[in-house]
């Protein structure tokens, strides 16, 4: 079956109004003009723009099912653009499309969350609309628009612990996506697995770029699997050129400026004023102003690529072992087992994978020998990984174990990026190494701590994990202090 258009002709492609627009795989129809249709007998009426992002929201495979529903779609969109005003007008629309549709919209913060649902209210007391809506209740932790219909809209805030219990969800809409950890989206997700609408649950994450100190490793890994192309995933990106200066306060915007505005913000200058943008600059701060007024990245996702452009740089070939650290990664699933290594050559770490094979059995032994080898005896191990089941039976072998955890697991993993991005580490371009570090992503671990996430990168980094947790060792009692020291 052919795959659909998601434009209608004579319309501009979303592609050609936004910066990056990613498609899931398989779509060949959409659920938008029914959605359309409806919003246009409540008397809502859409820009171009954003009927095309509805397009792409309600787009479907040829099962019928939503081909987002599983890795759901995000909007990247500066603010003062209309992205609210989209979204909530096609929950309304499903809403009274599908009697006993649920949604749960959530934002990080209690005042965002609040401020949605006093617009929504007043979009629930429209002319069109108010008929429809049996109820609306307030107060905090329990505001929800009631449809006669049996649907219904719930609003909380993710600090409060919004979205946990809930069952037969239809819809989740994550605003202020940019600070979403991956334990709220735990707690919510499994809301949406008895959806009972056959064509699956929606799920929609909409927000700006996350600041440095956000934990926005939902939002930035969810664009990256958009990079990747994931057939699975929905992604529309509005923002100016990511190498774009806006010219510096006090001095007057100049025309290329409002250039890069106009194409940030596709609600310029039609429904979003010059003044409501100079209100931004003058208030956000320069680095506000670029994430969030003009949707620039700058850029969670770009220190993966650094890593793996300066893990390309810090090839130095085979080097010959000496008192070397060892480690052992076991897959998630236990079918292969991987050792690394971490040694001293010339002032720097060496790191390296020396074995990687099926099952387990052999890996206590082999580590005896590698140690009876080569003079190190210390084997790193990870308490929250499959490898952690090994402990008794290396320590029986005579092998000193270290097994990290909590703080020591960060300290590995951000020891191991600070090493290989200042060049203090070397390897021999082991190309399973450098595939791992492709399909790495990071997880959030906690007041702005991070790792790198088994579960959740885009494929095995078992090989990875082996040279973290190796080089980890290496910074223990008489060894050379690379990073952070033992833990």
């Amino acid at each position: 079956m052919p795959t659909a258009t998601l434009t209608k002709p004579g319309t501009p492609k979303l592609s050609e109004i936004a910066r990056r627009v990613h498609a899931p795989a398989g779509i060949v129809a959409t659920g938008w003009p029914s959605a359309e249709a409806k919003c246009v007998d409540l008397g809502i009426k859409f820009r171009p723009w954003q009927a095309l992002i509805g397009r792409l929201i309600l787009a479907k495979r040829a099962d019928g099912m939503y081909a987002s529903t599983v890795g759901g779609t995000g909007l990247s969109i500066p603010r003062q653009v209309g992205k609210t005003f989209l979204v909530a007008a096609v929950m309304f629309a499903l809403c009274l499309l599908r009697p006993g549709f649920t949604v749960l919209w959530t934002a990080h913060r209690l005042k965002t969350a609040e401020e949605t649902f006093g617009k929504l209210q007043v979009f629930a007391r429209r002319r069109k609309i108010a008929p429809y809506i049996q109820k609306v209740t307030t107060g905090s932790g329990d505001e929800v628009i009631y449809f006669r219909n049996g649907s219904r809209i719930l609003f909380g805030a993710r600090e409060r612990g919004f979205g946990r219990g809930f069952d037969e969800v239809d819809a989740l809409v994550f605003d202020e996506a940019q600070i979403l950890t991956d334990s709220a989206l735990d707690d919510m997700v499994p809301a949406t697995n008895q959806s009972r609408q056959i064509e699956g649950a929606l799920m929609l994450f909409m927000g700006t770029p996350p600041r440095p100190r956000d934990p926005g490793e939902v939002f930035t890994r969810m664009r990256a699997d958009a990079e990747a192309r994931d057939a699975d995933t929905g992604w529309v990106e509005f923002g100016a050129d990511p190498e774009y200066v806006p010219t510096p306060l006090p001095a007057e915007l100049t025309d290329a400026d409002w250039g890069q505005i106009t194409r940030a913000n596709p609600s310029f200058p039609g429904d979003t004023s010059k003044t409501a943008i100079l209100r931004m600059r003058k208030k956000l701060g320069d680095d506000s102003f670029l994430r969030e007024g003009l949707g620039i990245w700058t850029d969670r996702l770009s220190d993966l690529e650094r890593l793996i452009a300066a893990w390309a740089a810090l090839s130095a070939g085979v080097q010959p072992m000496s008192a070397p650290v060892f480690s052992v990664e076991v897959a998630l699933d236990r079918s292969t087992c991987t050792v690394g290594a971490a040694w001293t050559v010339n002032g720097k770490a060496h790191v390296e994978v020396v074995e990687d094979r099926p099952g387990t059995a052999w890996v206590v032994a082999r580590c005896a020998e590698l140690a009876e080898r080569y003079g190190g005896r210390t084997v790193v191990i990870d308490a929250g990984a499959e490898s952690a089941g090994l402990e008794p039976a290396l320590t029986t072998a005579g092998l000193a174990v270290l097994v990290v955890n909590g703080p020591a697991r960060v300290a590995a993993c951000g020891g191991f990026f600070d090493a290989a991005t200042s060049g203090a580490l070397s390897h021999s371009g082991d190309p399973a190494i450098t595939t791992a570090l492709g399909n790495a992503r990071w997880k959030d671990a906690g007041d702005g701590a991070r790792v790198f996430s088994r579960r959740r990168s885009a494929g095995d980094i078992a090989a990875l994990y082996a040279v973290v947790l190796a080089l980890h060792g290496l910074s223990g009692p008489g060894e050379q202090q690379f990073f952070g020291g033992w833990r």
